[in-house]
């Protein structure tokens, strides 16, 4: 049997929001199916290109931007890349001129309207996330592929395998959070040791080193962003950003030209209790609001649930002393491997097991990687990432509007605080007299995965999303 391979750099991405099961991956399989025209020798030949959305996506597509982010894909841009601030224009222009650049260099003709197709009433049976591409030649042939955005901007092709990356051998091959403790156990490694080790069959540790860097640059840079910018988000819910008033609030009026300067400032107003709470809160809102904005973020291990490991992290930075190059990269390797564990044994897609799957995740992974780096030992890491997800078991996907904003920013403020609360149960907890273990909580979600009914499964038919005067139904 071939065992699923995820590294660091799988967990997180860089990208746009607002969703990475609605965004990025849609954007991804654009791009994998201008690749396949390419490598087929016919994308010089396309004269028309149909795109059909099922199940979820179509549902809250137009809420999510999957729309935006397959058009931007098959145009040849990269969300790791593209300007944020050019989707407007760049959208504008495909929709008024109705001309495409496929791949960035073969000119069609596309209609917004007529070549992008949301049917809400049909589903494809291996995922409620799929898309369907079709392309039509001047020979007359045609060819049509369809993808499945799987969570976390992960992307799966009918007929392809679910690999993400070329299989290598892996020192400690991990499927189970029982894996990770043997591997633990039998060499006295911590579980961001463990993790190194396993991403050096893929890189070099300095490779890995700069790479987790990089990820974490962008996160304080959104966080940065977030509780700096004022306005509304899009959409027409008419939300209004709170993390700039609350920023403001609790440092003062006071400016601060960069990301060093504001942290230094944000220590100085103190270590209370309601404090530390405005924060943490302030954090998570920020990097959300970012991603409801079209904002550059990082999958973490989703986007709708970007905010809570920032949070957290940013928390150890600030309050924790664990402004360290060492400490945040030993945060973030932790993290990752929680985050494997659920995607393995479970799902970090919303569409599949509704926010459990999302926000849960994030807060289990953040609680692991917060007790590692307090020193917690390998049971207690897990032992937080158990309790972190047992308190957010059956939580619902019901975004209002098919918009990644309510519940959606405020959520990743309560998964952040339980991920600290959890922490602090698990350091101050003996792991060997628990009752429930990660792998058991594992199941679990999944089993309440399955026998949640889909309207709460990120599609907006059932919950918040209907019950809210604002609500803005999506078909």
């Amino acid at each position: 049997m071939q065992r699923e391979q995820i590294s660091v750099f799988d967990m997180f991405k860089i990208g746009i929001g607002p969703s990475s099961s609605h965004t990025l991956g849609p954007w991804r399989a654009a791009q994998q199916f201008v690749q396949s025209l390419e490598q087929q020798g016919v994308l010089p030949l396309v004269e028309q290109v149909k795109i059909l959305l099922y199940g979820s996506l179509a549902k809250t597509g137009r809420g999510h931007g999957t729309d935006i982010a397959i058009l931007l894909g098959l145009s040849g841009d990269d969300p790791v890349t593209f300007e944020v601030d050019q989707i407007t224009t760049k959208i504008g222009d495909i929709t008024a001129t109705h001309k495409l650049q496929l791949g960035g260099i073969q000119a069609i003709t596309f209609s917004v309207v007529d070549d992008l197709l949301f049917l809400f009433n049909e589903s494809l049976p291996f995922h409620p996330n799929a898309v369907t591409f079709q392309a039509f030649l001047s020979n007359g042939k045609a060819v049509s592929e369809t993808y499945y955005s799987i969570g976390g901007g992960f992307v799966v092709k009918e007929g392809g395998s679910n690999q993400t990356k070329q299989e290598v051998d892996l020192p400690f091959p991990i499927d189970t959070a029982a894996d990770l403790l043997h591997w633990c156990i039998k060499t006295g490694l911590k579980i961001s040791e463990v993790v190194m080790e396993n991403e050096l069959a893929w890189r070099s540790e300095q490779e890995t080193r700069t790479g987790v860097l990089q990820i974490f640059k962008a996160l304080k840079e959104c966080i940065y962003r977030g509780c700096h910018t004022t306005g509304q988000l899009p959409g027409g819910l008419n939300v209004a950003r709170r993390a700039f008033k609350l920023n403001s609030k609790l440092i003062g009026n006071n400016a601060y030209s960069n990301y060093d300067e504001w942290v230094l400032a944000i220590r100085k107003t103190g270590e209370g209790f309601k404090n530390i709470l405005d924060w943490v809160s302030c954090f998570a809102l920020a990097v959300n609001e970012e991603n409801a904005s079209f904002g550059r973020v990082v999958t973490a291990p989703t986007n709708g649930a970007a905010g809570v490991i920032p949070a957290v992290l940013q928390y150890y930075i600030v309050f924790c002393e664990g402004n360290t190059d060492q400490r945040i990269i030993q945060f973030l390797l932790t993290a990752s491997e929680i985050g494997s564990i659920f995607k393995k044994g479970a799902t970090i897609s919303a569409a599949m097991g509704g926010c459990q799957a999302e926000i849960g995740v994030s807060s289990a992974m953040a609680a692991a990687a917060l007790t590692e780096c307090m020193g917690g030992t390998q049971r207690q890491v897990l032992m937080a990432a158990e309790i972190a997800m047992e308190h957010h078991l059956g939580l619902t996907c019901d975004p209002i509007g098919g918009l990644v904003q309510i519940p959606c920013i405020e959520r990743n403020t309560m998964g952040a605080i339980k991920a600290i609360t959890a922490s602090q149960l698990a350091l101050q907890s003996n792991p060997e007299k628990a009752k429930v273990s990660l792998d058991a909580v594992v199941k679990t979600m999944w089993q309440t995965a399955l026998d949640m009914n889909s309207k709460y499964k990120e599609t907006s038919d059932g919950g918040l999303a209907i019950n809210i005067p604002i609500s803005l139904p999506e078909c």
